[in-house]
């Protein structure tokens, strides 16, 4: 447990960016200054209960997952849902740093009012289900399933439900720089009948 709390860094900064939140959104709520919780990310300063218990509310988890508590030895993968602001995150990786996949779903009757935001970072969407609102910037978008959009985070955005009804996307969130890169299988030819 001592090595888990003092590798907590990695993974305070990684909740924190999995929330979408900036270093001073945090300060604001859990009273602790920008600089310690800075510290903290970094390694810096070493975790403890006083600040860890304040963490593990806004980021709502447990203390053993915010600190990444050794496996019990249970092999099954654990991944817990985050759920803010009508919004539910389902982290789908689990390495600290890197890109970081997420699938989120928006619940009907969820919150339409933007609030556009920025952070550092780049951002790829892909929309399951539902029809999805972006505001980027200065454009008003409606992706559908099957569509995808991808932004620097620095641009203000906002993503949110529309006419009250659900969606469900992907969202690939990676540090300033880190984009999700394509690769495409070239075509093989046709293979021609042999009879005729």
């Amino acid at each position: 447990m001592e090595e888990a709390i003092a590798a907590a860094g990695p993974r305070l900064q990684q909740l924190r960016r999995s929330h979408r939140l900036t270093l001073t959104d945090v300060a604001e709520r859990t009273g602790i200054s920008k600089s310690t919780l800075s510290r903290l990310e970094s390694g810096q300063r070493r975790a403890s209960l006083e600040l860890l218990l304040p963490l593990a509310k806004i980021y709502q988890v447990t203390l053993d997952n915010l600190v990444n508590a050794p496996a019990s030895g249970d092999p099954r993968i654990n991944l817990r849902p985050v759920r803010r602001d009508g919004a539910t995150l389902l982290p789908l990786t689990r390495r600290p740093g890197g890109i970081q996949a997420f699938k989120i779903v928006l619940e009907a009757g969820g919150s339409d009012t933007p609030d556009l935001r920025t952070h550092e970072g780049y951002e790829w969407l892909y929309v399951l289900n539902g029809r999805l609102r972006l505001m980027l910037g200065g454009h008003d978008l409606v992706l559908r399933p099957g569509e995808a959009a991808e932004f620097d985070t620095r641009t203000p955005h906002w993503f949110g439900t529309l006419d009250g009804e659900g969606a469900e996307f992907l969202s690939l969130f990676g540090q300033q720089g880190e984009q999700v890169h394509f690769r495409a299988r070239p075509k093989t030819p046709r293979r021609q009948d042999s009879a005729g």
